[in-house]
């Protein structure tokens, strides 16, 4: 069997075994590409032919997926928390980009975060309270907000190699700010936050 023949008898097989790893048709086919390419281009014989073409698919893909994680922690990894809030009470979620980016925001103080550092830094950060208001809000003195305030940031300034990519859903925590924002009270996201500090110390 030549390399033509065995492009056109193997090519759909391989295609179904990328895309069930990747789930995306056109990285599938792009890693079918180079597969064929790097086989065409090896000078050895390979005893099995349709064995290693099944298994570079597989390791290409597995690579591929390896290579969109790294992209993604990075991508997380560059996010100012502190200058995106800012953003977003200026564009008000104008912007679909913007709001993708601060749910992905939300996942890592999720992850990094007490929920009264995550308080302090939303309020603080987002809504611009100051340490007395945060102090009646929160009920925490104010050198205490100001060591949590700290610690948030030192903790969203490391990196995220911890991060778990399958985060719980932030949707409701994320409306009820969205809404903060669009109407300038502070009010459900101070209760949402207040719920969750509850929910911890149980």
């Amino acid at each position: 069997m030549d390399h033509a023949q065995a492009i056109a008898l193997y090519k759909p097989l391989l295609h179904r075994i990328a895309y069930n790893i990747v789930r995306c048709k056109e990285d599938a086919e792009d890693i079918v590409q180079e597969t064929f390419e790097k086989w065409l281009s090896i000078e050895t014989d390979i005893q099995n032919t349709k064995a290693y073409l099944i298994q570079s698919v597989r390791n290409n893909c597995i690579n591929h997926l390896n290579s969109l994680k790294r992209k993604k922690q990075e991508y997380l990894e560059s996010i100012d928390l502190s200058e995106l809030l800012t953003r977003v009470k200026e564009t008000n979620f104008a912007h679909l980009d913007l709001e993708a980016e601060l749910q992905n925001a939300f996942r890592i103080m999720q992850t990094k975060l007490e929920p009264m550092e995550r308080a302090v830094i939303v309020l603080k950060e987002a809504f611009d309270f100051d340490y007395d208001t945060l102090q009646a809000t929160l009920d925490k003195k104010k050198d205490h907000l100001r060591q949590l305030l700290s610690r948030a940031k030192k903790k969203l300034s490391e990196e995220t190699s911890r991060i778990h990519l399958d985060l719980p859903d932030t949707t409701a925590l994320m409306e009820k700010f969205r809404h903060a924002c669009s109407m300038d009270n502070a009010g459900e996201i101070i209760h949402q936050l207040k719920q969750d500090i509850a929910s911890r110390k149980k």
